[in-house]
């Protein structure tokens, strides 16, 4: 197997609570996976540990082959939520700060996407609605080339017409051998980009299985993800 992404024995507390235990999961190279779990269920918390934003956790992970958080983050590419710049912060002057930060940004890529999402580089963040917002933070994410790119619920603002296109061109923007960890509410919207499914349950891995066998068992993923909660609130 050639894995991409490696966590062992990942255990997290914040405040004394236990968000994250005993995680292990391994991601081939080349995939996109979807990272599927409630609300505070630990998806996000994840993500900030793999990102390096999260810290003090105990296990051990390991993104294409580094283990060192400064080594980690720089062969990933997170949907950072963009809080670090003011309301006043135009579009042009986040990226030459993206420019300044990751070598591996690329000026033309982001141009592109840009175009894609209809974005005006002159546009401050303050005249920006949620969903411009997040077509922002895709596009500044899939600029980068990156071996992994964490995508935390990046379509909640969007509408429904746009969130289809960025879903259908998500493919076209990550190299062949990069990896996708999506997570988000639109399941079916993003179940034919899948080729797995992990799902975060009751503080750990409850299930990691390709989308084949989910769809081998007659199911869609969202079926299946539906039926691991179905009789709870009963």
């Amino acid at each position: 197997m050639n894995d991409l992404l490696k966590i062992n024995n990942l255990s997290y507390k914040k405040n004394q609570k236990t968000i994250l235990t005993n995680v292990n999961l391994n991601i081939e190279k080349g995939k996109i996976v979807a990272l599927l779990g409630e609300n505070g269920a630990g998806k996000t918390t994840l993500m900030r540990i793999i990102a390096g934003v999260a810290k003090n956790y105990k296990g051990q992970i390991e993104v294409n082959g580094a283990t060192k958080e400064a080594e980690r983050k720089a062969k990933l590419s997170f949907t950072d939520g963009l809080n670090g710049f003011s309301d006043s912060t135009k579009i042009n002057e986040i990226v030459e700060f993206y420019v300044n930060i990751f070598s591996d940004f690329n000026e033309n890529e982001f141009e592109e996407l840009s175009k894609f999402m209809k974005l005006d580089p002159e546009m401050k963040l303050s005249q920006l609605s949620k969903g411009m917002r997040e077509k922002l933070v895709i596009a500044l994410t899939f600029a980068r080339k990156a071996d992994l790119y964490l995508l935390d619920e990046p379509f909640g603002g969007i509408d429904a017409m746009s969130r289809k296109k960025i879903i259908n061109s998500i493919i076209m923007w990550k190299d062949d051998d990069a990896t996708i960890l999506i997570s988000d509410h639109f399941v079916n919207e993003i179940s034919t980009l899948l080729d797995e499914v992990v799902i975060i349950k009751n503080e750990t891995i409850f299930a990691h299985k390709t989308a084949d066998e989910i769809r081998e068992s007659h199911k869609s993923v969202e079926g299946y993800y539906e039926g691991l909660y179905e009789g709870e609130d009963d």
